[in-house]
């Protein structure tokens, strides 16, 4: 099949690439404003409880948690002088009266409550709700926050924070730093690409193939965009995966093409064998990314389904364009692919090169050496068992931008965290007036939970068990038509153990009330791992289940599938244990330049494990098909491992070198879990193209000899049947005749 593909395309070329191109221009014409179609939330498990909370709390009482926070400082040092208890009461009505804003309460319209007044007097808050979904919330917030920042007011100056204007902020930060990384990767891909290829011509056909990847995925983006909530934060995977991924790809096809051409076979028969080859070998490398990425796809959350969109649509382009675009093109181009050349690489005899003497080395001492990788590996692992997860907060930003210095102001200088209250929820209970003496023992009790700072309710607020205020004109909120809800302000950090454990102790106090939800920033935390964890073991052995199914099918051994999926979760912990211990336990926080919260965002280990074990068994996939070919054309497993390392490291080698730069471009990046994810990927590549493909591989094949290709009866009379062999042509030229045994 693929070589009646390669066939087709060298016959049609001009029509294949003329297809492409128009594939290409209504692709960028209709998916070109993508982004405005795009959502910036997503987060969320529409069935955990705490979302459940959520909607009933707008929907039932019309409110919500204050998302919108204005940190007011007073020019005189004190918020209760009479200036500035006007200009805070004024300021509290303003923001009331905007468009979107549901309610507006502040330190002076609530009777002057000791909570919302900084410890030495001179500050104080005012909360706000803004309406509406996340991408509603966030048009409102960029609107306001210009217009209420005021540090120069003669009474009192301003400041914005709160939840809505720290993910603007961090949204705004991101698109910066994307853009400095593109700038700061490209001129280095392109210096790299020269080099690698030799020549310009062939330096210039990876860009074209992730164009084309990139832009067809912009398209695939609006149209599910049009049924479903795709996050803006896929936009930079498309980018990142589109590149590294035509690269891989384009790499892989022209180097073979041009050893066919270097075996003396003219340009159409060399595209006709690569595509047969190379081809079969991108087609399943292409296959496990995309499972990988697919995974996310079992998970609730909309931020990470949209990056399985992202990625399963991206490789599909680019695999398609590296293995019927590609050999169009140099099917045009002829011996012309190496035009323009800036160096010219000397081909060394076969058997004597760098990575082949490297097979040989570890394949003479397999033990020794597999057990100094293992345990260096797992060395760089073991911080990984200490992960603790939380949600990104306003710590993820530099210390110099305004909302985070708000909320650092919040944190040390008020005595409890007002705007992170959870929302405990009694719907459908009747009159509340009816329930007071129900609705007092609850509140107390609640407010006996560890890490409740106080609780308030429509019978007043209550700590440490007991009543500290009486109701007053504010407690009306808290009132709805057919039930009550109650807000337990904490005085621990809302993402952070202290605040899990809250939320805990107050879902098992027993409620008077049918049917109570507890919703807000910790209950969201708690939610989202129980989701996500909860659905993990299904994502990991639906990547498992396909990953062994299509080596073995490419293979025809069941023991390199099993060793290949343990050793890249090997390589993996590593990478895990590391921005465990860097970013976690903040080491290397100084140098890095980022704020260590003593936690890892949950989605960051489920997305950076998916994307980087695709791009691990991508590597994998590129090794174990020349080592099958050799070991089919000489039947010498040492042989064949040596010889497909010789022929695959430095192709492997340039294209994690390549994709490294790209994601430590997103390193470079000021918002820290983005810092994280590109630095990690970015180490689990290097990993992978070093100590695992050059050492541990050939460690364990030879360990392994021929029982590498071993298969039950009934799997061996399977992959007869249904398994993917190179098959031959009469028309093509013959395989090459079988190599000497080479002893290590």
């Amino acid at each position: 099949m693929l070589a009646s593909l390669g066939r087709f395309v060298v016959r049609r070329r001009k029509l294949v690439l003329v297809a492409a191109l128009v594939v290409m221009f209504v692709a960028g014409a209709a998916g070109g404003g993508v982004a405005r179609h795009l959502s910036g939330g997503g987060f969320e498990d529409p069935a955990a409880e705490s979302s459940q909370a959520k909607r009933v709390l707008e929907t039932s009482f019309g409110t919500r948690n204050p998302n919108l926070v204005l940190l007011v400082t007073a020019k005189d040092g004190s918020v209760d002088s009479a200036t500035a208890a006007a200009a805070g009461a004024a300021l509290t009505r303003e923001l009331g009266a905007e468009a979107g804003i549901t309610q507006a309460v502040s330190y002076w319209t609530l009777g002057s409550p000791p909570p919302l007044r900084s410890k030495d007097g001179s500050q104080a808050l005012v909360l706000a709700t803004i309406g509406g979904d996340d991408d509603e919330v966030a048009e409102i917030i960029e609107d306001l926050s210009p217009r209420f920042t005021r540090p120069d007011g003669a009474v009192v100056s301003v400041a914005v924070g709160g939840f809505a204007e720290v993910f603007r902020q961090v949204s705004t930060q991101i698109e910066h730093d994307l853009v400095r990384a593109e700038m700061i990767s490209l001129p280095i891909i392109l210096i790299l690409l020269v080099l690698v290829f030799g020549s310009v011509v062939a330096a210039s056909l990876p860009l074209g193939i992730g164009a084309l990847a990139v832009i067809g995925t912009f398209l695939v983006l609006r149209v599910l965009a049009s049924f479903t909530q795709v996050s803006i934060f896929a936009l930079n995977l498309t980018t990142a995966m589109g590149m590294g991924l035509a690269i891989d790809y384009s790499l892989f096809v022209v180097s073979r093409y041009r050893e066919e051409l270097r075996n003396g076979l003219d340009p159409g028969d060399a595209i006709v064998r690569t595509v047969r080859t190379a081809g079969r070998t991108v087609i399943f490398s292409s296959l496990t990314v995309a499972v990988s990425l697919a995974a996310m796809l079992v998970f609730p959350l909309a931020f990470l389904r949209s990056f399985a969109y992202a990625g399963i649509a991206v490789v599909a382009l680019a695999a398609v364009g590296a293995v019927v675009v590609l050999p169009a093109l140099l099917a045009v181009l002829g011996h012309r692919v190496d035009k323009w050349v800036v160096w010219r690489r000397r081909v060394k005899a076969e058997g004597t090169g760098f990575w082949h003497r490297v097979a040989l080395a570890v394949m003479r001492r397999p033990v020794p050496v597999a057990a100094a990788v293992v345990g260096v590996l797992i060395f760089l692992g073991a911080p990984f068992l200490n992960i603790a997860f939380g949600l990104p907060d306003d710590r993820n930003l530099p210390a110099s931008a305004s909302s985070r210095q708000v909320q650092d102001t919040i944190r040390t200088q008020f005595e409890s965290n007002e705007a992170s209250a959870l929302s405990v929820v009694a719907a459908g209970i009747g009159n509340p007036q009816t329930k007071l003496p129900e609705l007092e023992r609850y509140a107390q009790d609640l407010s006996r939970a560890p890490g409740a700072a106080r609780v308030d309710t429509l019978a007043g607020s209550y700590a440490g068990g007991q009543q500290v205020a009486p109701p007053n004109e504010a407690s009306g909120r808290f009132a709805g038509q057919d039930g009550t809800w109650l807000a337990v302000v904490p005085g621990v950090e809302p993402y952070s153990e202290a605040g899990e454990t809250l939320v805990k102790a107050v879902r098992e106090v027993p409620s008077p009330f049918a049917g109570v939800k507890v919703a807000g920033l910790s209950a969201e935390l708690v939610d989202s791992k129980e989701s996500l964890f909860g659905r993990m073991p299904l994502a990991l052995g639906l990547i498992a289940l396909v990953t062994f199914v299509a080596l073995f099918l490419m293979t025809g051994g069941v023991l390199v599938p099993v060793k290949a999926i343990a050793v890249n979760l090997l390589s993996l912990s590593a990478s895990f244990g590391a921005m465990v211990w860097i970013f976690q336990e903040g080491n290397l926080s100084g140098v890095l330049d980022f704020t260590a919260t003593g936690t890892i965002a949950t989605t960051m280990p489920i997305l950076m494990f998916c994307i980087a074990f695709g791009l691990s068994m991508d590597y994998e996939v590129f090794l174990l098909s020349r080592i099958k070919e050799e070991y089919d054309a000489s039947g010498d497993n040492v042989s064949s491992v040596a010889l497909g390392l010789e022929r695959t490291g430095r192709i492997v080698t340039a294209a994690a070198a390549l994709l490294a730069v790209v994601f430590l471009a997103f390193a470079t990046s000021q918002v820290t879990f983005i810092k994280l994810f590109g630095l990690g990927l970015a180490l689990a590549v290097i990993l992978d193209a070093t100590l695992i493909r050059a050492v541990l591989v050939p460690a364990f094949m030879r360990l392994a000899g021929n029982a590498n290709w071993w298969a039950p009866a009934p799997l061996r009379r399977l992959h007869d049947r249904f398994g993917i062999a190179e098959g031959g042509d009469l028309d093509e030229p013959a395989p090459a005749a079988p190599r000497e045994k080479v002893r290590a």
